[in-house]
């Protein structure tokens, strides 16, 4: 979950989570170690809800599997009750961006784009991971827009390795994702992820000026999320205070990972294909 975040998903601290320390955390290997656990509990919950999804389900259905996995494995959803979070996941259908609020009566369908975001918090460390699903047979636009968000995000992954710099991370996704026609939503960054589930910096899909262009460091922590939209960058926010839809009803598609940076490049702490 993810400069909005900090206005939409950070006005408090909830009581489980640590007070936040200045300045970008450095993780020591005990610490890295525990994130790697979270993160695999969040890898394992993504691809079980990746493969088991299917038309006629519903959003509360996937928050189910979620919350009970999470537990099974020893730790407490990250987003359920956070700043009043009711729900373990958020599920966004199709023009819905992010932040998403499962809901029985929403009914998943053949051709829908599902972004499932989850996370789990383990042993006073949190890991964070998004994907998008693909229900049934989507239109083409639909296939590419989430190929491309997918390509995307390892387009920035390439680019984290002790002695780069966030803009490089930054540059490699808007690059992409631009080339193919598409647009970056800048409401939303991904995020430092540790003992909180937001944490500095800030890490942005598109070159600013903004914010500062922080150097990458062995130990640091990050989520790393592109948000595509197939049309109009801009959002709007729901009736119920959370969900972020589009302007245009356009579509929309995000992937996040939680990634370790390292002396010799990076490793993706929820890498799915690892679990």
């Amino acid at each position: 979950m993810n400069i909005l975040n900090n206005l939409l998903f950070q006005p408090t601290q909830p009581p489980r989570e640590k007070k936040a320390r200045r300045g970008v955390e450095i993780k020591s290997q005990r610490e890295i170690e525990i994130m790697r656990q979270a993160a695999k509990i969040v890898a394992t919950v993504l691809k079980e809800i990746s493969q088991t999804i299917e038309p006629g389900m519903t959003t509360a259905d996937l928050d189910a599997h979620a919350e009970k996995r999470i537990r099974e494995m020893g730790a407490t959803p990250s987003f359920k009750g956070y700043h009043g979070f009711p729900a373990s996941i958020c599920s966004s259908i199709n023009n819905e961006v992010v932040h998403g609020i499962p809901n029985p009566k929403k009914v998943i369908r053949t051709g829908d784009v599902v972004k499932v975001d989850t996370g789990a918090y383990f042993q006073g460390f949190h890991g964070d991971s998004c994907i998008t699903i693909a229900v049934g047979e989507v239109t083409p636009q639909a296939a590419k827009l989430i190929r491309v968000a997918e390509e995307a995000l390892y387009k920035g992954i390439s680019q984290v390795k002790a002695g780069n710099y966030l803009m490089d991370i930054a540059g490699a996704i808007q690059d992409h994702v631009e080339a193919n026609g598409f647009v970056i939503v800048e409401d939303f960054t991904g995020h430092g992820v540790g003992r909180n589930l937001h944490e500095e910096p800030s890490v942005f899909n598109f070159r600013t000026r903004e914010m500062p262009n922080v150097k990458l460091r062995a130990g640091m922590t990050l989520a790393i999320e592109p948000i595509l939209n197939a049309g109009s960058k801009r959002t709007r926010i729901l009736a119920d205070k959370w969900t972020a839809v589009t302007v245009d009803n356009s579509l929309s598609a995000q992937f996040e990972h939680t990634v370790l940076v390292t002396e010799e490049g990076y490793e993706i702490l929820t890498d799915r294909s690892e679990v």
